[in-house]
């Protein structure tokens, strides 16, 4: 039996699945990730996209900062992949008991995943930073330059930038997920971002499975360790 029918038959005899994937499980939609030979990282702007993404960056330089978020951070051409398919399938199943993921674009509850713990927020939520107002991402997009709302405050994506704090809420339902689950699934991620990625220390379940094209940290921690792409897997599935 080969690395991927122990892994596809650990999905069969479990009952409370939990995936925890990164920017790999979008790269499959189109969506470029940070830090592979085509990611954001190795593309050339003013400033690097690190800074740029940053709270003091929006503070300071908020234009500039919506002129990048415009132009790479919203994919709204991006559909589900046989990832978030697969995963969402899984759960309607009764198998999967929740999605924690380090993207924004919102592509698992796109493909039907309902219980999404989305550590970085999501653009699709943005608010007032003066009234506190939910806004609609459309928003953003009608405006060519710092987008306002109504009461003239800033309107700011919900999405987590360097520098800021992740949401206490997330946070707890994701490890309350990780902690109650019997498989974990880590997929599509170089579990190089902290505090994510230090999440995983609470599992306790019976196997813990990463599929990843490149190594990660966890590797000798892990079960099972498949290095090649997620549709590559959930494509068997």
């Amino acid at each position: 039996m080969n690395d991927s029918d122990t892994l596809r038959q650990w999905i069969e005899e479990s009952e409370r699945i939990v995936f925890f994937g990164g920017a790999g499980v979008s790269t499959e939609s189109g969506i470029p990730d940070f830090r592979s030979v085509d990611g954001l990282y190795n593309q050339k702007y003013d400033y690097p996209p690190e800074t740029i993404l940053s709270h003091s960056f929006f503070m300071r330089h908020t234009k500039e900062f919506y002129d990048f978020y415009r132009d790479k951070m919203i994919c709204l051409d991006a559909k589900p992949n046989i990832t978030h398919q697969k995963l969402a399938e899984l759960e309607q199943a009764g198998k999967l008991t929740g999605v924690v993921t380090q993207n924004i674009d919102g592509l698992h509850q796109a493909a039907g995943s309902k219980k999404v713990w989305e550590l970085h927020g999501s653009i699709h939520r943005n608010y007032c930073m003066d009234c506190g107002k939910s806004h609609p991402l459309q928003v953003i997009l009608d405006s060519s330059d710092i987008p306002h709302c109504e009461c003239g405050g800033i309107i700011k994506p919900d999405v987590v930038l360097y520098e800021e704090g992740l949401d206490d809420t997330i946070v707890s339902g994701a490890i309350r997920a990780i902690a109650e689950s019997d498989l974990l699934i880590v997929g599509g991620t170089s579990l190089a971002v902290y505090p994510a990625a230090g999440l995983l220390q609470y599992f306790q379940g019976k196997h813990l499975a990463l599929i990843n094209k490149s190594p990660t940290p966890l590797d000798k921690n892990a079960d099972l360790v498949l290095q090649y792409g997620l549709g590559e897997f959930f494509s068997q599935l």
